[in-house]
């Protein structure tokens, strides 16, 4: 009664793992955002962001990708951050290395 309603939910905004955001960025309802994606500083991102891309800009851009796309798909694979928290710790320099050989053998381990 004269009292404006509140809008229903909006879309959801999906942020994948390993993902960086740099300060100031703004993510826009309903962006899904890939994993290992890097957002630069006051970036203002909507849509969908591949796996593993640098994005900067107003509106924001995919300015190029971190790793070839092999490398993404074994990334992808080898999913560490869904590794038990002592397996990661345990590897936590290979992780932070990206040694993939390394990487692949402890995924195997799981």
């Amino acid at each position: 009664e004269g009292r404006p309603s509140m809008p229903g939910p909006g879309p959801d905004t999906i942020i994948g793992h390993d993902v960086w955001i740099g300060q100031g960025a703004r993510i826009l309802p309903g962006a899904h955002i890939g994993s290992g994606v890097i957002i630069g500083a006051g970036a203002v991102v909507g849509g969908r962001v591949p796996d593993y891309a640098v994005v900067v800009g107003n509106p924001g851009r995919v300015v190029r990708h971190r790793f070839a796309p092999d490398t993404i798909a074994r990334l992808l694979q080898i999913a560490w951050w869904d590794w038990p928290i002592d397996h990661i710790l345990k590897h936590e320099a290979a992780i932070c290395g990206g040694d993939l050989p390394v990487l692949e053998a402890a995924a195997a381990t799981i």
